[in-house]
């Protein structure tokens, strides 16, 4: 993840120097970048126009980098068929709360991390901090399974 605060130590560099474009650089924009560094920020206009753009180049640049990993910027894992849902990270939660709560339907309510990592796709981080929100709300219970010792989330009403 890009930071801020880096981008903007990069353009006072570029501001103090006669090496213009690092920001743009590190938040991958190429091409600007080079023309930056060609031409003094053009002619230091541009850099002086940068100090009010780059958060949102941080934030676009986060963004993309976040879609490539196909992760929403609450770092649940977004769906495959449709990548557009970038936005959508309310409905992402959702969404994986009842695929959640699916798998647990189907193994007698109850329900592993690993378990739900297989049923929903979403990483082992993501799952259990979904089952453990879960379990402060008071919607499951957790146990561990007698023989294995493994950790087993019990939705008590199914």
């Amino acid at each position: 993840m890009k930071k801020i605060t880096t981008s903007y130590i990069l353009w006072a560099i570029g501001l103090i120097t006669p090496i213009s474009g690092l920001h743009r650089l590190y938040n991958g924009q190429i091409v600007t970048g080079v023309i930056w560094m060609c031409t003094l920020g053009l002619f230091r206009v541009g850099q002086l126009v940068d100090v009010f753009l780059i958060p949102s180049m941080v934030e676009e640049c986060n963004a993309k980098a976040q879609a490539r990993l196909g992760v929403a910027p609450d770092g649940s894992p977004l769906p495959h068929s449709n990548p557009v849902t970038l936005n959508v990270t309310g409905d992402l939660q959702e969404r994986l709360r009842m695929r959640l709560l699916q798998a647990a339907a189907a193994r007698g309510g109850k329900l592993s991390v690993t378990q739900g990592v297989m049923a929903t796709g979403a990483d082992f981080e993501r799952v259990e901090n979904v089952l453990n929100d879960m379990f402060k709300r008071g919607y499951v219970t957790i146990t561990n399974d007698p023989e294995s010792g493994i950790v087993i989330y019990d939705f008590h009403e199914l």
